[in-house]
């Protein structure tokens, strides 16, 4: 088996490539190479280091000493680099605060025709049917590609700006936060004017592997999917034209829009198109039960493996949704979970398909990062794992509210795991966390506006920023 390795240029993505600043940089070093051949100069020399000093201490003519003759040369050098470099970048030029990344993110590879190609050991795996589920060596599912590293780029500005909601106060990376496994800590995530959505944000890790997309499976693709939220009432809020005119009329994003589609016509699609491309991106397989599955043994720890062998026991039947390698087997299921606080039924995927047998039915979520995730389920009923974990062995169907027929999943049964088996999942679960190709998160947006999504410290609480300047 040939192994996989990532050329240093990879780890370049995110990284601004500010024209003024190389060409300020070359200019610097141009000038202090040439001022520190003048000093050198014997005629300059002798006048830095041979002039007389009349005072008590000397008395007679000597060199001056080696400090001092730094001192004054720098000093020199200094103010040569402040005359010159002004002069020569151009205004313009200077204006070019963001330059969109000509390198794929890490996961990914730049082909022969530039576009990004997914990069993973498990691509060298088969699965049934291409299906991508299976043992611990299963290739994966058809995933989403096709992108520039520009349009990737441009997607991640965006992701982060609440330039797209209608007030400026939320971005994507509001309900999508990176420190929380792009997800939010919330039962039900927070929009404009105090909305709030009736679902618990799903992790975007790995999203481009999945064909059934939003907790119901109603969005066939990532540019479908987004409408949702950006049009939303109560979670962006924005309208379709309004979203092009503050694209449009902000000073920034038509330059980037050129350098991502060629020109800088920004339309609906170049919109959804950069964000899908992003959210593509977002390529989460190294953890180190990844490492195990490729024949590291000892990645994981005992206990560990003791957890995954419970997962995989037809006793506790866990893998039989949550399949390797994404552990999720991409389907529909029905599992009784309730509403939290009395809140209506969801009715979940039946809203979508109109079939009663999916009736609260919802797609199987991947269980990568799932310690990073909490709460849990559509609802964000269970603050823990271990509660969560333990909801599938009180009984089927046990917690489905009083006149409901549901059709739970005939994987849910009463598989009686004793506390410690139970705390074992919970531990090898851990052993999915991997976030090392986390995105740069950016400092500065072209709208001007705060990023959204950052965790700063704020009198010893973590706080997320809402979108102001």
């Amino acid at each position: 088996m040939t192994p996989l390795t990532y050329n240093q240029s990879d780890m370049t993505h995110g990284f601004k490539s500010d024209h003024s600043v190389m060409i300020a940089t070359a200019i610097a070093v141009f000038v202090s190479t040439a001022a520190k051949r003048l000093v050198a100069s014997p005629t300059c020399s002798d006048l830095l280091a041979t002039r007389s000093l009349q005072s008590p201490s000397w008395g007679k003519k000597k060199r001056m000493p080696p400090t001092v003759s730094g001192t004054i040369a720098g000093v020199v050098i200094a103010a040569v680099i402040a005359v010159v470099i002004p002069a020569t970048v151009s205004p313009a030029v200077a204006e070019e605060a963001f330059t969109l990344s000509p390198w794929c993110p890490p996961a990914l590879r730049l082909d022969e025709d530039g576009l990004c190609q997914l990069h993973s050991r498990y691509q060298q795996y088969d699965s049934l049917y291409g299906k991508g589920v299976g043992g611990l060596k299963t290739g994966l599912p058809a995933w989403r590609e096709g992108f520039t590293p520009q349009q990737i780029d441009l997607g991640r500005y965006l992701f982060f700006d609440p330039i797209l909601s209608a007030d400026g106060t939320v971005a994507c990376a509001s309900c999508h936060q990176p420190n929380k496994g792009f997800s939010d800590g919330l039962a039900q995530s927070q929009g404009v004017n105090n909305g709030v959505t009736q679902r618990s944000a799903p992790s975007l890790w790995n999203v481009s592997l999945f064909q059934r997309l939003r907790w119901d499976g109603g969005a066939a693709s990532l540019e479908e999917q987004l409408l949702g939220p950006l049009y939303a009432e109560n979670e962006m809020g924005n309208t379709p034209a309004q979203l092009l005119t503050h694209l449009v009329d902000s000073p920034n994003y038509p330059g980037l829009f050129a350098q991502a589609f060629g020109d800088a016509t920004i339309t609906h699609e170049r919109v959804y198109r950069a964000l899908a491309a992003f959210e593509s991106s977002l390529i989460s397989l190294n953890s180190r039960y990844d490492l195990y599955a490729h024949g590291v043994h000892d990645a994981l720890t005992p206990r560990e493996i003791e957890g995954l062998n419970v997962f995989r026991s037809f006793v506790a039947r866990c893998a039989e949704c949550h399949t390797p390698p994404l552990f999720s087997n991409q389907q529909i299921a029905v599992i009784g979970v309730p509403e939290r606080n009395g809140k209506p039924f969801d009715p979940g995927a039946q809203a979508i398909t109109q079939d009663p047998s999916q009736r609260a039915g919802f797609r199987v979520p991947s269980l990568r990062n799932v310690s990073l995730t909490a709460p849990y389920m559509h609802a964000g009923n269970f603050a823990s794992l271990k509660e969560a974990v333990r909801f599938y062995t009180q009984g089927r169907g046990h917690a489905v509210p009083e006149g409901e027929d549901l059709k739970i999943h005939w994987h849910i049964w009463e598989p009686q795991l004793r506390e410690d088996e139970l705390d074992a999942i919970v531990t090898f679960l851990g052993s999915l966390t991997d976030q090392s190709f986390m995105p740069e998160i950016p400092q500065s947006l072209p709208s001007g506006l705060a990023p959204v999504g950052i965790q700063t410290k704020d009198n010893n609480n973590v706080t997320a920023h809402r979108g102001t300047p």
